[in-house]
């Protein structure tokens, strides 16, 4: 039996164990199985990696995408560049780090934006963020991050508290890219705090949470006659991108 997995906490938002099982199922893969690793500390990774013998690959989510590295043998170049990892594969020679949000994001986003490149506004800082930055720099599309605690040194970060006292970043910035869990099940009444009524038709709300499939702040967005998207296509393709890096 081949064996993949998700390390994470919480893990009751997640669909990977549904869309890779439903893609065992409908590919006739009978010898594969994936399976939830809910973990409070990043320390019980090796303990994880020890007792399952069969583990080819595991998907890393929040809040380890940045933990996990000092725990990897090697990263991808690629990966060394965001910071970030959120795929594991194990080999003979260890474990190897990857990003693969960065190209489900920036596929996704491509798809959805078309020619358009408006300048961003990326909410929070974490993990996920990282791959959104750097898509987003590979795009050459202009961009201010935003935080609730924002480094007074990093000159690409405001706060929320910035953004109400100046509406103007929304129509300067019109794309917005939540990057946070905020929203994520079963939390689904958290939004960003931003300026809700200053959001316009002019606007693009990204948001990376794809359960549920409209989230609070994009029904809000939507009600101001901004276009939404949520995360669903950027988690398959970052999911399939996954399958082709642990069976390579």
């Amino acid at each position: 039996m081949k064996k993949y997995g998700l390390i994470g906490y919480p893990l009751t938002h997640s669909f990977s164990k549904k869309y890779f099982s439903d893609k065992f199922t409908r590919e006739g893969t009978s010898d594969c199985q994936y399976d939830l690793y809910e973990i409070d500390s990043i320390k019980s990774l090796p303990e994880i990696i020890a007792s399952q013998e069969e583990l080819i690959g595991i998907n890393v989510t929040i809040p380890y995408k940045e933990q996990v590295i000092p725990y990897l043998d090697k990263l991808d170049p690629a990966c060394k560049a965001i910071g970030a990892v959120n795929c594991i594969k194990l080999t003979s020679n260890g474990l190897v780090g990857y990003n693969t949000d960065y190209y489900g994001f920036k596929t996704s986003l491509t798809n959805w934006l078309g020619e358009e490149r408006p300048q961003a506004l990326i909410l929070g800082t974490g993990g996920a963020s990282k791959a959104v930055c750097q898509a987003l720099k590979d795009l050459e599309i202009p961009f201010l991050k935003v935080s609730r605690n924002p480094d007074p040194s990093a000159k690409d970060t405001i706060s929320y508290d910035e953004i109400k006292k100046s509406p103007d970043y929304l129509a300067k910035y019109p794309l917005i890219i939540n990057s946070t869990p905020l929203g994520t099940f079963p939390n689904v009444s958290a939004m960003p705090d931003l300026p809700i009524a200053e959001l316009n038709k002019g606007n693009w709300y990204y948001d990376l949470v794809y359960n549920p499939t409209e989230t609070a702040m994009m029904t809000a967005a939507a009600n101001m006659g901004a276009k939404t998207k949520n995360g669903i296509e950027m988690l398959h393709l970052q999911a399939e991108a996954a399958w082709d890096i642990w069976n390579k």
